[in-house]
């Protein structure tokens, strides 16, 4: 029997050839589509997968310079850097429940919702925290295991003099850059240069390894101030209680080399205490020594006389015809605390005279007192190259009405700060020789500008050290095994224009007579015990600082070790 077998099926038993040639093209231009692709990302346009690759793994995070110390003379540090860690985080690595972020908030002492906008703000992917953490609490924070929380290494700066020089050094901010004081003048020897490191995160954020340095940071140099820490130290704290014991608004100290213009010791009070700046007034961080200005007062007459002793116009022997305590200028009377029918210019000095040092101002052309003035460094900047110095106030010569020159003569009308009038005072301590000043130590004291001649500046030393004398104004200014030679000042302050009844005591001297080491100014800003005269007020405080510093620094006595402090009834009081 034979058997037929029909077979059926859908698949045509042939193809039409082109239908292979287009799958067969449609694959190869995929393939060439795909291999174009990818050299174009690889070998032309690679930075795109650079970036993303970058941006999970790496990332390049900033290395902190660090600040360079500040000293005193003595290389005692006054202001240095110490690390510290500051928490940042990376908002799109960051993955954290709200339970760890109201732990996270809790350890950085922090609100929830100022964290969580901080972590979740993807905008920026980089954002800090919390910076300038001690130790104990970052460790905490590394504790938490927080992806995308990390810790960089960063420096805080720390004041080992605290309050005592506050003001003159200043301080830094977050980031370690001056932003007050000497920190603010030197920053560009300070601050050093920030460098860069690459680091390598894991899938959670965390730093795995550090990839190595791109640019290496570079460190900030060392400054050496002409401070004298101890100097410092004693200054201050003898301007705290001077201030308090008179109930005083403010005060200030300066204390200079007499030889070479370096500030040893330059104090404030009120202070601050740079380290924890919580609730500082800005009052408080005023440099009153450099930035505030005031009238002299009798400060002034030593320049007054010399000049007149320098043009010939006078003597220390010359009489001087003081009408009895009264004198009219352009209707405008003058007077004397303890009327005097006639004085020598050297008892005008130690008595400290209005109408005197008016009567031999009025002998002097403006031009000549003025020029005078000006060569001893009224008016003008000291050079210190303090931020914010004040240059005081030492109007054009051609403006002087004749009342304006006989008061400028006795410190009114013209406006210094204590600074400048701590380095006008070089003058009688170096023969003549202004000095310029420095806050820095110098290897080779600076050449000063000779103002006056030595045989005017001699004779102007025996005159001051004379006011410091029994029947002068300041014998509370002397100090015990050493002779001392200055000038007090008592003025009212000027308000809106308008003399009060508020007063500015002040003191500036030198020591010892025999061969001036230092000068120290003092002033007291507002005394409202009831004493309020420079001679009461400002010589108790310049003869504690001038004693202490020159014991410290070893000079040598040049006077009994026995004299005998004048008692307040001894004092000659000054007009003010």
């Amino acid at each position: 029997m034979n058997y037929a077998v029909s077979a059926h099926t859908d698949i045509p038993a042939n193809l039409p050839g082109w239908r292979a040639t287009v799958l067969f093209a449609g694959l190869l231009a995929g393939f060439a589509g795909l291999l174009g692709r990818g050299v174009f990302l690889q070998g032309i346009h690679n930075d795109f997968l650079q970036q993303k690759g970058d941006a999970r793994y790496s990332r390049v995070i900033e290395v902190s310079a660090h600040r360079g110390m500040i000293t005193d003379r003595n290389g005692e540090p006054l202001a240095v850097s110490t690390p510290v860690e500051s928490v940042w985080a990376s908002p799109s690595d960051v993955e954290a429940d709200s339970r760890q972020i109201r732990k996270l908030a809790q350890v950085l002492g922090m609100e929830m919702a100022e964290v969580k906008s901080r972590l979740f703000d993807t905008t920026r992917d980089f954002v800090y925290l919390k910076r300038h953490l001690p130790p104990d609490q970052a460790g905490k924070v590394v504790s938490l295991n927080l992806p995308g929380i990390s810790l960089q290494r960063e420096y805080r700066r720390f004041y080992p003099a605290g309050e005592e020089a506050a003001q003159t050094l200043g301080f830094t901010g977050l980031d370690d850059n001056g932003q007050e004081g000497l920190e603010l003048a030197f920053q560009d020897q300070l601050g050093g240069k920030p460098g860069s490191q690459r680091v390598i995160k894991d899938r959670r954020g965390h730093i795995v390894e550090d990839a190595g340095s791109l640019n290496a940071s570079r460190p900030g140099g060392n400054i050496a101030l002409s401070l004298d820490r101890n100097l410092q130290h004693l200054a201050f704290r003898e301007l705290e209680s001077a201030v308090k014991q008179h109930r005083a608004k403010a005060g200030a100290v300066v204390v200079l080399d007499a030889h070479s213009g370096e500030v040893l010791a330059l104090a404030n009070y009120p202070a601050y205490n740079p380290n924890n700046r919580n609730n500082t007034s800005i009052k408080a961080m005023r440099n009153r020594a450099i930035a505030d200005l005031f009238e002299p007062g009798s400060t002034m007459k030593p320049f007054t006389v010399a000049t007149a002793l320098e043009m010939g116009k006078v003597s220390p022997n010359t009489v001087i015809n003081t009408e009895h305590g009264v004198f009219t200028v352009s209707n405008k009377k003058i007077h004397d605390a303890h009327p005097e029918s006639m004085l020598t210019v050297a008892q005008i000095i130690q008595k400290s005279s209005n109408i005197g040092a008016a009567k031999i101002a009025l002998s002097l052309k403006s031009s000549t007192m003025w020029q005078s003035l000006a060569d001893s460094g009224f008016g003008a900047l000291t050079g210190s190259n303090f931020p914010g110095e004040a240059p005081g106030k030492l109007r054009d010569p051609k403006t002087w009405l004749p009342i304006e020159k006989a008061t400028m003569s006795y410190g009114h009308g013209i406006s210094v700060n204590l600074l400048q009038l701590a380095r006008a005072y070089t003058i009688f301590a170096n023969d003549g020789e202004l000095k310029q000043v420095s806050l820095t130590k110098l290897d080779t004291p600076a050449t000063g500008n000779k103002v006056f001649s030595d045989r005017t500046a001699n004779a102007m030393r025996a005159m001051l050290e004379s006011v410091v004398r029994p029947g002068g104004t300041a014998p509370l200014a002397q100090v015990p095994g050493y002779r001392v030679a200055g000038k007090t000042g008592t003025a009212h302050k000027l308000e809106g224009g308008i003399y009060v009844d508020r007063y500015v005591a002040s003191f500036v001297g030198f020591a010892p007579v025999s061969n001036p080491r230092l000068v120290v100014a003092v002033v007291i800003d507002e005394p409202g015990n009831g004493q309020y005269y420079g001679g009461l007020v400002a010589a108790p405080l310049f003869s504690k600082v001038t004693g202490a510093a020159l014991h410290a620094l070893n000079v040598p006595n040049d006077a009994p070790l026995d004299n005998v402090i004048a008692s307040p009834v001894d004092i000659v009081k000054e007009e003010v």
